[in-house]
């Protein structure tokens, strides 16, 4: 193998190209990538502004990655698409979160600092412990608010929900990041639960598309709801900040306020209201039925809760903002062959369609993500149907009566199989159905 080129301190290179005329290397190789920096002298750590809308005032800093000045890889764009294509993303974001937390604590003055990191989805996936005890042991009174892209929900959703409450049992808050960039996905708002919305920042101009302000709408409703604040990232004029205003922003960033720099402006944290959530309602209920109350429920037969069934389903696909819909059906024969037509076409409009039973396939039909679960699992005697989005809360939650079991006095005596049940609309209580489903339609679950 070549020696490697060594051009600056901290910085690994890839073993040097071969010549023109030596046999044609698999340019994937990860021998073949670029340098990869992630020595902590060679990372640089530079920060931009978040400034409150209404004030002007700065309220946070975001940590920005730069690589070695004046070598190809000072281009933070230059220096992840290496490291990826090396394999080493998880080594270069947790050598990046060191520094950005370093930085942070020698420059950012005043009580309790502010101060947005961002981390790739893949590093949540194979680095989380590393990042928590990062995160854990970051300077005294230096607030945190760890960022990561919505393309990372729609991969698996239930690790990337794990990873951010695991993140906020360290005292961080998180931001979901490019909201908008695919507007399907803000489906997964309402589960994640950030603390902050950092719009798209291509939606600034596209503020007279319909599809725009049907996002902003959404984030409106959620930030109202919830009290969160909404970030409108590459404001660089006066009219860039007008329109931030008018999709619902409550703080920007961009080169209207400064350029990314070393040196921080002067920011009081106090202005910003963003502390971790609080943790999600109590980890005891295992199954959506146990969300409700005995006198919550009551019996019907199981044609009564197909015609309910069709029509959360229809509900779904009539919304403004598609949202995700999880359904339980106890075993795969309960899945025929027309309900999977169905909700294959449902999948083609749906951000994402899951499914779980005994015996399930992991793509029981075209779109659709399926996960079996055991025959003694309490879900397995259980029918549930949710629906969860932007603007969307309805779940059909159901238990198998005992009398009303194949076999059963119920059923001996043609009444059909009986269930007791309740649809609910209460939003907290639908998003918990929705998280224990997806807990066991996690891809890290099969």
């Amino acid at each position: 193998m070549p020696r490697a080129h060594v051009s600056a301190p901290g910085v690994v290179p890839a073993p040097a190209r071969p010549r023109d005329d030596a046999p044609c290397a698999d340019p994937r190789d990860a021998e073949e990538a670029a340098v990869v920096t992630l020595g902590a002298d060679a990372l640089r750590s530079v920060l931009q502004p978040v400034v409150d809308l209404r004030t002007g005032e700065a309220v946070a800093h975001e940590a920005l990655l730069r690589g070695p000045a004046g070598t190809p890889f000072e281009s933070p764009l230059a220096l992840i698409a290496a490291a990826r294509e090396a394999g080493r993303s998880a080594e270069l974001d947790v050598a990046a979160l060191r520094r950005h937390l370093t930085h942070a604590g020698s420059s950012l003055a005043g009580p309790e600092p502010l101060l947005f990191v961002n981390l790739e989805p893949t590093t949540l996936s194979v680095a989380l412990d590393e990042v928590l005890g990062v995160l854990a042991s970051r300077p005294d009174g230096l607030r945190l608010v760890v960022e990561f892209t919505e393309r990372a929900l729609a991969t698996d959703p239930a690790a990337i929900i794990d990873a951010a409450e695991r993140i906020r049992e360290t005292g961080c808050a998180v931001a979901l990041d490019d909201v908008g960039a695919e507007p399907a996905s803000l489906a997964f708002v309402p589960l994640l639960r950030p603390e902050v919305v950092k719009l798209d920042l291509r939606l600034l101009r596209t503020v007279d598309d319909p599809a725009t302000i049907t996002v902003a709408h959404a984030v409106r409703a959620y930030a109202e709801e919830f009290g969160r604040d909404v970030v409108a990232e590459g404001v660089e004029t006066a009219g860039d900040r007008t329109r931030a205003v008018v999709l619902g922003a409550t703080l920007g960033q961009g080169w209207l306020w400064g350029r990314p720099d070393p040196a921080p402006r002067p920011a009081d944290g106090r202005a910003l209201r963003v502390r971790a959530s609080l943790p999600r309602l109590g980890r005891a209920p295992r199954t959506p039925f146990e969300l409700l109350r005995p006198d919550e429920t009551q019996a019907g037969p199981k044609e009564l809760l197909l015609s309910v069934s069709r029509g959360l389903e229809l509900a779904a696909v009539q919304s403004r903002v598609p949202p995700v819909l999880l359904s339980a059906f106890q075993d795969v024969r309960n899945f025929g062959r027309p309900t999977a037509r169905r909700y294959s076409t449902l999948a083609r409009d749906l951000p994402l369609v899951g499914v779980l039973g005994h015996g399930m396939a992991g793509t029981p039909s075209p779109g659709v993500r399926g996960a079996s679960i055991a025959p003694d699992d309490d879900l397995a005697r259980e029918w549930t149907v949710v629906v969860l989005g932007a603007h969307e809360a309805i779940a059909l939650i159901a238990r198998i009566r005992p009398d009303g079991a194949p076999g059963g006095p119920a059923a001996e005596s043609g009444s059909g199989v009986w269930f007791d049940f309740a649809v609910t609309h209460d939003r907290a209580r639908v998003t918990e159905a929705a998280l224990l489903l997806l807990e066991r339609l996690s891809v890290r679950a099969r």
